[in-house]
């Protein structure tokens, strides 16, 4: 189901036609898509399939994981240095695949990476954070160069990509991990953050739960995710990853 919402005003030439996918839907949350176990058949086919697959879902008996010492480093600031001249945004907008491709295709951006960031686990591998006990989210850490392209236009296409009044769920993704969030570096980022989220609340009658936080160290990803839709996804089927491409993007390959 594609959002009906109002199109952003001054929006790049190549957002203008943009694709969401299909299975993105402002449908508030149904209890009916939780999976309690998955060794037990879930009441949605759709989430059942997602768990053979590749989305982890937490078991009702499973606890957050313990603070130690190691949480002061996942919970630091991303101590990582972009290029020369480059500037870090990262942010989060459900399954870090197909955001990382719409970030891919922006004019400016010179390099892009899915990681988790967020949550209290050191160096969290992909069945951590799924398991819902780890806080992290799946974001995408984009490096773009300010002279081609502004942090807002950044944020023109988060919020094309995601259900920002969806809390830890982007269609039938369901989890902490797929959360709304922008992680700013800078006061500056902060602030072009804000008000944007509160334009595009004038466009919606639902209240965004976007969450606005400053950005926290990033883990990189396993290999496997990285330019995972670029590269063919599951289905060996490549998608453009060039500048200003209006390809509808197939979020699972």
């Amino acid at each position: 189901m594609i959002l009906n919402t109002p199109p952003l005003p001054r929006s790049p030439s190549f957002l203008r036609s943009f694709s969401f996918p299909k299975f993105y839907s402002p449908t508030p949350f149904n209890s009916s898509y939780t999976v309690k176990n998955p060794s037990i058949n879930s009441t949605s086919p759709r989430m059942s399939w997602l768990y053979k697959f590749r989305f982890g879902v937490r078991n009702s008996t499973d606890s957050p994981v313990d603070s130690s010492s190691d949480s002061s480093i996942a919970q630091g600031p991303d101590d990582e240095e972009p290029a020369p001249g480059q500037q870090f945004a990262q942010l989060g907008a459900g399954c870090f695949w197909g955001v990382e491709l719409a970030f891919q295709r922006v004019p400016g951006v010179t390099k892009t990476e899915v990681g988790y960031s967020q949550g209290y686990l050191h160096n969290p591998t992909y069945q951590n954070v799924c398991s819902g006990t780890t806080n992290h989210s799946e974001v995408v850490r984009v490096q773009y160069d300010p002279k081609d392209c502004s942090y807002e236009t950044l944020l023109d296409v988060f919020w094309a990509r995601n259900d920002p009044t969806t809390p830890n769920r982007q269609g039938n993704d369901v989890g902490t991990q797929y959360r709304s969030g922008i992680y700013y570096y800078t006061p500056e980022q902060e602030k072009a953050a804000l008000e944007s989220r509160d334009k595009q609340q004038e466009l919606l009658n639902r209240k965004i739960v976007t969450e606005i936080l400053p950005a926290k160290k990033f883990y990189r990803a396993e290999q496997y995710h990285q330019q995972y839709l670029e590269k063919g996804g599951r289905f060996g089927l490549k998608q453009s990853a060039g500048k200003g491409c209006n390809d509808p993007i197939r979020c699972y390959g």
